[in-house]
């Protein structure tokens, strides 16, 4: 199966560098790459440049004019130029596991979108990664990130991404599966029949919305946090904004409400 790989990205370009060579690392090949960049600077886009011949993946660069945080306009972009069949969606901050691809492909079912998990890493450890401790796979593997300064916490499991003990831990955990921007997939017609993302919303649960919608059009979640996971690189966020916040948890309370599958914002 064919998939396509999503994640945003805006003035990020050494965390872009660090998640483009962990998926030049998957176990799993039959992919692309879509960098989806709302506004970032000429120094982004000659990161991607400089890493395509580099990396036997396909990668597309999406690119628009920086209008503030655009991320659901920029996917949506991104969605109508992939090719697969299959997208999954993460973020451009986030470092995959091995078996991310793989895992997120062999869990796919119909009429079903996953849920997967995020491990967040202490900026001083983000900052040290290098390219050859993510080709190693060091860069997701708990023992090695312990070893280098990342504090012990049970959440560290996720990045085993075991198949046995992740659906065990996936079974018990108390935490409800939703549509998580660093981790998600689905088949890329369930996408188009919900419109992809509503562009009216910026930072602030615009992931959990689309997946509400989702949700609302009979697509049951699946948890998979501890078998589709990946490494969170720290960073600040001076996108958010309660403004933003508080019109983003009106739209959710509209989608819930009335249960809205198909966003007039959206792609069309």
């Amino acid at each position: 199966m064919f998939a396509s790989v999503i994640f945003t990205t805006y003035n990020h370009p050494k965390w872009l560098e660090k998640t483009l060579w962990g998926f030049s690392a998957q176990t799993y090949r039959d992919f692309e790459i879509i960098v989806a960049d709302d506004g970032s600077t000429e120094e982004t886009r000659q990161v991607v440049e400089s890493l395509i011949p580099q990396i036997d993946i396909p990668i597309q660069h999406i690119w628009q004019a920086d209008e503030g945080f655009q991320k659901c306009r920029i996917l949506n972009k991104a969605i109508v130029a992939s090719q697969g069949e299959y997208l999954i969606f993460t973020d451009g901050d986030c470092i995959p596991h091995p078996d991310f691809v793989k895992n997120h492909v062999e869990l796919a079912q119909e009429n079903t979108f996953l849920s997967g998990g995020y491990f967040k890493l202490p900026l001083d450890v983000s900052r040290s990664i290098s390219k050859q401790d993510i080709l190693d796979g060091n860069s997701t593997n708990p023992r090695w990130l312990l070893q280098h300064g990342v504090p012990f916490t049970p959440k560290i499991a996720k990045l085993y991404s075991n198949p046995f003990w992740g659906q065990v831990l996936d079974w018990v955990t108390s935490t409800r599966a939703t549509w998580n921007g660093h981790s998600a997939s689905t088949w890329k017609r369930h996408v188009m029949q919900t419109n992809g993302f509503d562009e009216r919303m910026q930072y602030g649960g615009q992931d959990r919305e689309f997946g509400e919608r989702l949700v609302n059009m009979g697509l049951k979640p699946k948890q998979v946090r501890y078998r589709c996971s990946c490494a969170h690189l720290d960073h600040g966020r001076g996108y958010a904004h309660p403004e933003s916040i508080a019109k983003n948890r009106a739209i959710r309370k509209e989608t819930r409400n009335h249960k809205i599958t198909r966003t007039e914002y959206g792609i069309e």
